[in-house]
């Protein structure tokens, strides 16, 4: 069974406002260069992910 929207309760407010402020923000010559990387198939998804620490 799916969530209804609505107002979030505290607590839920809380955990999305942290993990909106802990993001990490990439810039966009960082994301052309993981694209690329992941476009080439030298590694998989998984490795460039934990590498890139996302």
């Amino acid at each position: 069974m799916r969530h209804k929207p609505g107002p979030l309760s505290s607590a839920e407010k809380t955990v999305k406002d942290i993990r909106r402020a802990t993001r990490k923000r990439h810039a966009t010559e960082e994301k052309i260069r993981i694209v690329l990387e992941g476009l080439r198939g030298e590694y998989s998804i998984a490795e460039l992910c934990r590498r890139e620490g996302t």
